[in-house]
């Protein structure tokens, strides 16, 4: 067991590094910048700026020194807000992507596990066709497209909350709908195949064949097994929940990290676009740690070996 947490810890350090060298090098591909585009301001101030960042140095001293400020937690400011850390923006916009994501995992798990279920317990009946027709569609829609819908029935049209913005301790409803209504989709064709697949095998006939109520055979021991998949699809799907969705945030006009992830990409802020992208890549280091854990804790033949 530690040698196996050792193992994915080393191997999490080695992807979050090379993350940080991929964001930095297409980051520098990228004409322009915070400082370079801005208008103005005098030659002098933009030299004096572009040494204070260290935009003046070599491309592989610049690389160095980012990896160092990340190695030693000691990050830097941002380009485009001025007199703030990354650190600070991701601190003041995760809060709210984290709202709204944990919100959007729940009702994504609400709906798609028992629509899965029920669709796999029933095959080619009504129910199964209408389990996967509805899934179908979740999957086929786009949040660009189902935000918007859902922002002028319940907003708009209703009225029973505000379309956009973050003011009153409801605003995370609505987003918070759309994500969940997205992910729920793919929750339901993973539950539903998996379930299906498992309820096929040896050991829940002989689990029948012993007298075990069909209650325990399919909650004791088919959806135990039936929930690796799903398991495996929820460890980068919660850090992208997290991290917020970029699209869903700007439809709402949420204050998360996803509209600073945007700002940073239209302003030019590098050093903002590398931290958040690094925060995403070790939020999904970590919940893959986390979901291999879980999966061997459930099936005992799985292992945890470096």
């Amino acid at each position: 067991m530690i040698r196996f947490l050792l193992s994915r810890f080393l191997q999490g350090i080695v992807v979050i590094l090379a993350v940080i060298t991929i964001t930095f090098t297409l980051s520098q591909m990228v004409p322009g910048g915070a400082i370079r585009n801005e208008r103005n301001v005098s030659e002098e101030t933009k030299k004096a700026q572009e040494e204070y960042y260290g935009l003046n140095k070599p491309w592989i001293v610049r690389l160095g020194l980012t990896i160092k400020h990340y190695v030693t937690l000691d990050l830097p400011d941002s380009y485009h807000y001025k007199g703030r850390g990354v650190d600070e923006i991701i601190a003041s916009g995760f809060p709210v992507s984290a709202a709204v994501g944990m919100a959007g995992l729940t009702i994504a798990l609400l709906i798609g596990v028992p629509l899965g279920a029920i669709a796999a317990l029933r095959p080619n009946t009504l129910e199964d066709r209408g389990s996967t027709l509805a899934a179908t569609l979740g999957i086929c829609t786009p949040s660009m497209v189902l935000g918007p819908l859902i922002a002028m029935l319940f907003g708009l049209k209703l009225r029973w909350f505000n379309v956009a913005g973050w003011f009153d301790s409801s605003d995370w409803v609505l987003p918070a709908l759309t994500l969940g209504i997205i992910y729920s989709a793919y929750i339901a064709r993973l539950t539903r195949g998996s379930l299906r697949e498992t309820l096929a095998q040896e050991f829940i006939r002989t689990a029948r064949a012993k007298g075990a109520s069909e209650g325990s055979v399919v909650f004791l021991h088919a959806m135990k097994l039936a929930s690796l998949p799903v398991l495996n699809f929820l460890g980068p799907a919660a850090a992208g929940l997290l991290t917020g969705s970029f699209i869903v945030e700007t439809i709402f006009q949420l204050p998360g990290l996803g509209q600073f992830f945007i700002a940073a990409a239209t302003n030019g802020d590098h050093q903002l676009t590398i931290a958040i992208s690094t925060f995403y890549a070790a939020l999904i280091v970590g919940f893959n740690l986390l979901v291999d854990i879980l999966q061997a804790l459930l099936n005992p033949r799985i292992r945890l070996q470096a």
